[in-house]
């Protein structure tokens, strides 16, 4: 695997023009594009489109909570946009993660995509300051239940989610340089730690994105990933 392939940079603006600057800037370091709620409420699937086209594999998220019907609807309709991630809460329980695999699926079938879309259930945010490990682990038990494809969770509970759910794609957010802010997240790690614990993507932003010295910390990011 390339190492850009396990990069995610997230694209969080509401400017469709920032984030297409800062995707072209970066895509020989990324892989995916992280595209949240900010960035899609803003632009609709657009945005997804554009940076298709520039290459990315398209992470989508969105963070689904609702009914199952609802986000099993919303998620045929994503995977229609030729998303590969799409992520959905697994507080929702089972029934409503199961929706959301089976509805991407058939969206990605519907429009014609050769790819097999994955939802990642959101396991706790890297603003929770704390995680129960038995939550944490119930809640990755109902993703594998669902057939999801992988969970997003912290890198402090990534080594106990590998050891349940070794067949999982792991996601880890809250990805920070060493002495750098940890801004609104509770729960950081260095894109080193992250990778040394096993996470198959990384999505790294405003240490990027917002670096007085954006050359500087790519180049740091690249010596970092190439190491795993």
């Amino acid at each position: 695997m390339r190492s850009k392939d396990r990069l995610a940079i997230a694209l969080d603006t509401d400017d469709s023009v920032e984030a297409l600057r800062w995707a072209r800037d970066f895509r020989e370091v990324f892989g995916y594009a992280k595209v949240g709620l900010e960035l899609f409420t803003s632009e609709g699937p657009g945005i997804i489109y554009a940076l298709r086209e520039l290459g990315y594999h398209i992470f989508l998220d969105l963070k689904m909570h609702d009914i199952p019907n609802t986000v099993g609807r919303a998620a045929r309709v994503a995977g229609g946009y030729g998303v590969d991630l799409l992520t959905v809460h697994t507080a929702g329980g089972v029934p409503m993660l199961r929706a959301a695999v089976e509805g991407l699926a058939q969206g990605a079938v519907s429009a014609g995509l050769e790819l097999e879309p994955r939802v990642l259930g959101v396991t706790f945010l890297t603003s929770d300051p704390a995680v129960d490990e038995s939550a944490f682990l119930a809640r990755l038990d109902a993703a594998a239940e669902a057939g999801c494809g992988g969970y997003v969770c912290a890198a402090a509970e990534l080594e106990i989610g590998k050891e349940r759910h070794p067949e999982l794609f792991a996601l880890v957010p809250g990805i920070r340089f060493k002495g750098a802010e940890a801004d609104d997240q509770s729960r950081v790690a260095t894109p080193s730690e992250a990778l040394g614990k096993g996470a198959d993507l990384i999505v790294i932003g405003r240490s990027v994105t917002r670096a007085a010295d954006p050359d500087a910390a790519l180049a740091m990011l690249k010596v970092q990933a190439a190491a795993f």
